[in-house]
């Protein structure tokens, strides 16, 4: 049987020593969408290893991509079909499970700029008639069910709110470009709420905030798998802005713990933040890069807006995570220590 890297199986290991009560998930089924994704993957491999740690568990985990290959890829050290059942399909198709689940994780939607850009109609798909294939089949057992939504809700932030809260809602124009995926991620929370408030479903929301680590793409298209892609070509790097717009950076274990928690101890029918609270500037996250690294590398700066189709909402705000720390989560891998864990990973 293989094994896991050293440096996903101490996260691993990190998440289910959380004193969560993972035996409320013995005996049941379990699908996870979106699973060769970079957090549904992460969130297979957690159930993959509880199982493994703890085989009176017999947790049946159904992994749901819309690629075989990529989920092999993914997911290298896991046996599929063995430890986890492929269900390739596209979400926004009935569900091909014959029996259906006790607990649904809805991870599928493309996430960075780069791919739903390129993907609008396949990104609205997925967040609106996915979640609303996935709710139906809740419907049939009753499942708990947990939808993995965005930041992106909040809006432009117009207000210039600094900690932004569950309900610190700002505009979006439905017709820029980003708005295929900031827009269905509110619909879907919409669709979890209404099934919830009239076929009683125990929906769960979590808002996800800037998740790094090991298991992302180096094309991913965001910052930090830029730094990371330049860093591991030892090639100099270049911020095509002067590196001033912040962002608040969690690590990986860290999220997809939150997740957990959120699964365990949320309300049903509620939304929590879920991301680090500490922000850093991309200068300042290219300098940590270089330093995790062990290298001279070189960073040049050009003082210019950046300009792209798609930029951030807002240069710099960050959660309110006080509604999830009641939960008794909260983010505890630091930056410094996140890189070294993310360079080390890749190398």
């Amino acid at each position: 049987m293989n094994t896991p890297d050293p440096i996903l199986a101490e996260d691993l290991a990190g998440i289910l020593d959380a004193p969560l009560p993972w035996e409320q998930l013995y005996g049941r089924h379990v699908l996870v969408t979106g699973a060769s994704g970079f957090i549904g993957g992460h969130i297979v491999e957690v159930l993959a290893w509880l199982n493994r740690c703890f085989p009176q568990a017999n947790l049946r985990i159904h992994a749901m991509a819309r690629n075989l290959e990529k989920l092999y890829q993914r997911l290298p050290w896991l046996d599929l079909p063995g430890e986890v059942t492929p269900l390739i399909q596209d979400v926004t198709q009935p569900c091909g499970l014959d029996t259906p689940p006790d607990i649904i994780i809805h991870a599928a939607s493309p996430a960075s700029p780069r791919d739903y850009l390129k993907r609008p109609v396949d990104t609205v798909l997925a967040n609106s008639s996915g979640t609303q294939q996935l709710l139906e089949l809740a419907c049939r057992k009753q499942a708990r069910f947990l939808f993995l939504s965005s930041g992106a809700v909040y809006g432009d932030n117009s207000l210039q709110i600094d900690v932004i809260g569950e309900t610190d809602f700002g505009g979006e124009d439905p017709l820029t470009p980003r708005a295929c995926y900031s827009e269905s991620k509110r619909l879907a929370e919409t669709l979890c709420h209404a099934y919830h408030a009239q076929y009683g479903i125990d929906t769960r929301i979590a808002r996800i905030s800037h998740c790094y680590g090991p298991g992302m793409r180096l094309d991913d298209g965001r910052a930090i798998a830029d730094l990371l892609a330049d860093v591991l070509a030892d090639r100099d790097i270049r911020l095509d802005s002067d590196g001033s717009a912040s962002r608040p950076f969690c690590y990986v274990s860290d999220t997809v713990l939150g997740l957990f928690h959120i699964l365990f101890r949320g309300e049903p029918g509620n939304a929590y933040n879920l991301g680090e609270t500490q922000e850093t500037t991309i200068l300042e996250l290219a300098e940590k890069m270089i330093a995790a690294a062990g290298k001279c590398g070189h960073l040049s700066v050009r003082a210019q807006a950046w300009s792209g189709l798609a930029p951030a909402a807002r240069s710099s705000g960050h959660f309110n995570i006080n509604k999830i720390r009641a939960l008794g989560w909260a983010p505890q891998i630091s930056l410094d220590v996140g890189l070294r864990r993310l360079l080390q990973a890749h190398l």
